[in-house]
């Protein structure tokens, strides 16, 4: 027991040291290529340039430590295959090149969606399949078909990046919403896996990862994770989601706030706004919690609380259970947008002395 907790230690505190040394040295980088995040539009509320790139840290420090412990037998144990951990390394990296262009010279919307959906169509290629889910009602839901399967992993992992990115509006909200979520993943592996499984230590990994960046990108953030890292952070979620096992109902559980916040605003802006889905506004639930009085930090809090309560939820329950506490958490989110809005109104009719 006491060499499994350190081997289980030992890719964490690995990945946590490495991020928060390589964080560093990328903000300079940042600084001195001026990749940083100007204050001025609506949904951008800090006050000073911040500089941005910080998902190269991360993305290096995944690569890296999964590159040391992938050498001593760690990842490749048959649930994750090398073609996966290639995929994963190759598609982050269209991620880092994509999301550095967007930083340094603000790409349009067409062409910032051409690097998410180039990642997701290598991990499909790399063999990351969906070919069962359980079913709420008893035994498991099988795709026989693989161009399903590809479709659906496709649009699964697509959803995943689009959810975190457009979850990118505070200080630390995104990675440590991820960092929570990698943790809860990892509580999941070890409940049907092996002691010691490859999804466990790349679960273990990215929380690691994401801790150590957390370390300068709480509020007051020193560093933003940039394009690349928002959108890096929903596709390692969407992944480590299925290789362990497919567990599509913890992963909704855990990202259930920011998923159904982003699909809000989606609807929101086709039906009622009639203008672009990927046209920034101050209309989300994070900014919301701004603007009927919590601060960066509270807010960011406050989410966390969300996330651990609703993430830690699907640990105990089967899929049915999964599924009726979605429902609770639907009811919740509404509930606390009927709450923020009442609020705001309250304290827009206040007589100001």
């Amino acid at each position: 027991m006491e060499i499994v907790l350190k081997n289980y230690l030992a890719p964490f505190l690995s990945a946590f040291l490495l991020s928060v040394i390589l964080t560093y040295f990328v903000r300079l980088l940042a600084l001195k290529l001026k990749i940083v995040d100007l204050p001025g539009e609506p949904r951008k509320i800090h006050l000073l340039p911040v500089p941005a790139l910080g998902g190269l840290a991360i993305f290096l420090t995944c690569f890296l430590t999964m590159l040391i412990f992938s050498r001593y037998g760690f990842l490749t144990d048959g649930r994750i295959t090398f073609n996966q951990l290639a995929g994963i390394i190759i598609g982050g990296t269209l991620l880092m090149v994509g999301g550095y262009f967007d930083d340094k010279y603000r790409l349009k919307p067409w062409q910032t969606f051409i690097w998410p959906v180039l990642a997701s169509l290598v991990m499909v290629f790399s063999g990351l399949s969906l070919h069962y889910i359980t079913n709420p009602f008893g035994g498991l839901l099988f795709f026989g078909n693989i161009w399903l399967s590809s479709v659906l992993v496709f649009l699964w992992l697509l959803g995943m990046m689009y959810t975190t990115k457009f979850l990118d509006g505070l200080d630390g909200l995104v990675s440590g919403i991820t960092g929570i979520g990698a943790v809860i993943l990892f509580v999941v592996s070890l409940f049907w896996d092996k002691p010691l499984s490859g999804t466990s230590i790349l679960c273990l990994i990215l929380a690691g990862a994401v801790f150590g960046f957390l370390v300068w990108n709480f509020n007051p953030a020193k560093i933003f994770l940039g394009e690349g890292g928002s959108l890096f952070l929903g596709f390692m979620l969407g992944v480590l989601s299925l290789i362990s096992g497919a567990k599509i109902a913890t992963a909704l559980l855990i990202m259930g706030i920011p998923i159904l916040d982003v699909a809000w605003v989606i609807i929101r802006r086709v039906f009622k706004e009639k203008k672009s889905v990927f046209l920034g506004d101050r209309k989300h639930l994070h900014f919301r919690l701004l603007d009927s009085g919590f601060n960066q930090r509270q807010a960011v809090l406050f989410l966390y609380l969300l996330t651990l309560l609703f993430g830690t939820a699907s640990l105990f329950q089967q899929t049915i259970g999964k599924l009726i506490t979605l429902g609770i958490l639907l009811i919740v989110m509404i509930c606390l947008a009927l709450w923020l809005i009442t609020r705001y109104q309250n304290q827009q009719n206040k007589p100001k002395n």
